[in-house]
């Protein structure tokens, strides 16, 4: 599918530029990732998150579904 949606939601968006700086940064501390106020809020993007890929692979089922049925 063209707009495929993925679960990221809490992992780090890595470049060249914070893998190089990674490797100077040996106590951790330019380690980040997504940040909420508190775990509720975590815990609520998370899980939206995860009912957006549900709905994305529901969506391409369907597709799929309808391109395999014998045109009338």
């Amino acid at each position: 599918m063209v707009n495929r949606l993925q679960s990221d939601f809490l992992t780090a968006d890595p470049s060249f530029v914070s893998g190089a700086a990674r490797l100077l940064d040996w106590w951790g501390l330019y380690d980040t990732y997504n940040v909420s106020r508190n775990g509720q809020e975590a815990d609520a993007k998370a899980m939206f998150s995860d009912w957006r890929i549900v709905g994305q692979d529901l969506a391409d089922a369907m597709v799929e579904f309808e391109s395999a049925q014998p045109v009338k």
